[in-house]
């Protein structure tokens, strides 16, 4: 492993493109010592350089003739957009020139590079797009949050090993707490996916899985894992996203309305400062896609400096600590238990 990790940034990617893109990528080189290939329009990313002070950072630009947009087919785009920027990106990994990509542009084409161009881990049918969530006490790890909305019990499954061995690894969590997204509670409760998945979990090896949980639990800070099916996900992380920012107006205008609007305001500044860094997604940077043979990481389309130097960071640290491995191994060691669900 490179002591510098070499991250393949899509820097055409974003709403902002290359003007969030490229500060933040060369924010978390010079903090977390990284080396970044920024991938996309030369003419587009050296203006963004040029506002930067650069010395003593390592990157590189790769040239992109094309840039995907985002009411384009991801399948079009893998088949016609060899020379985009997300495409390039990926062959930098598939070639061994980096060892992850962080992209912010259109997240169905950048999981269907990484799939098909980067490949999966031996074993591994489904990745999955796994985000941090904040809780009462610490982030719990929530996957699938969109890369896939029809799935079989097995999938469920492998989606818990991967993020116990992230949450273990990476997240430093201790025997994470693996749970399944239900309806209730009890064993036997949900579809017929969910109850074919619990049995797997159950009994998988070396995995604390602590039942099923209910919405309502995911933000107690009681459990490190919470698994479900792509389209549950995505429905979760976009209602959390839309809670957290109504909840942080709704405080607002309570404050304001009162009868010391002013010293009510002052009050709670402080407060209200310190909630929405909580429950701000550039705090976590992007979703991990896991199960690929390298590191690929979607942020969000409207990502800011922050998130996107955060996302890179995330990319370094993963590297570093070798999570692929660990995911490979724990794949690995519930393989016949795989086989076996698949044959159901």
């Amino acid at each position: 492993m490179s002591d510098r990790p070499v991250i393949a940034v899509d820097a055409m990617g974003g709403d902002f493109g290359p003007s969030v893109m490229v500060p933040g990528t060369l924010e978390a080189c010079r903090l977390y010592d990284l080396h970044a290939l920024l991938v996309g329009d030369t003419r587009s990313i050296e203006p963004e350089l040029a506002k930067i002070n650069v010395d003593g950072l390592h990157f590189d630009i790769v040239h992109a003739d094309e840039v995907v947009h985002m009411n384009e087919k991801p399948s079009d785009i893998l088949r016609r957009k060899k020379k985009s920027s997300i495409q390039i990106a990926c062959r930098l990994v598939k070639d061994g020139a980096a060892v992850a990509v962080v992209s912010a542009g259109h997240s169905g084409a950048t999981v269907a590079c990484g799939m098909f161009i980067i490949g999966r881990l031996p074993g591994v049918e489904r990745p999955a797009l796994a985000t941090m969530m904040p809780t009462e006490k610490k982030p719990v790890l929530v996957l699938d949050v969109g890369a896939n909305v029809d799935c079989r019990p097995y999938h469920l499954f492998q989606f818990g090993l991967m993020g116990e061995a992230f949450a273990r690894d990476l997240l430093d969590y201790s025997a994470p707490r693996i749970s399944l997204l239900s309806i209730g509670e009890e064993e036997g409760k949900g579809n017929s996916l969910v109850k074919e998945a619990y049995d797997l979990l159950k009994m998988a090896q070396n995995l604390n899985f602590v039942g099923n949980a209910e919405g309502r639990d995911i933000f107690t800070g009681n459990l490190d894992v919470v698994v479900c099916d792509g389209f549950v996900g995505n429905v979760v992380l976009k209602l959390s996203e839309g809670i957290a920012g109504s909840l942080t107006r709704m405080f607002k205008k309570v404050f304001m309305s009162g009868i010391l609007p002013a010293l009510g305001g002052m009050l709670a500044k402080s407060a209200f400062k310190k909630f929405a860094h909580t429950v701000d997604y550039a705090e976590y940077g992007g979703a991990p896609l896991l199960g690929l043979r390298e590191l690929v990481i979607v942020c969000h389309g409207r990502s800011d400096v922050r998130a996107i130097s955060n996302a890179v960071k995330m990319s370094g640290f993963f590297v570093r600590k070798g999570v692929n491995a660990r995911l490979a191994e724990i794949i690995l060691a519930n393989e016949e238990l795989t086989r076996f669900s698949r044959a159901i």
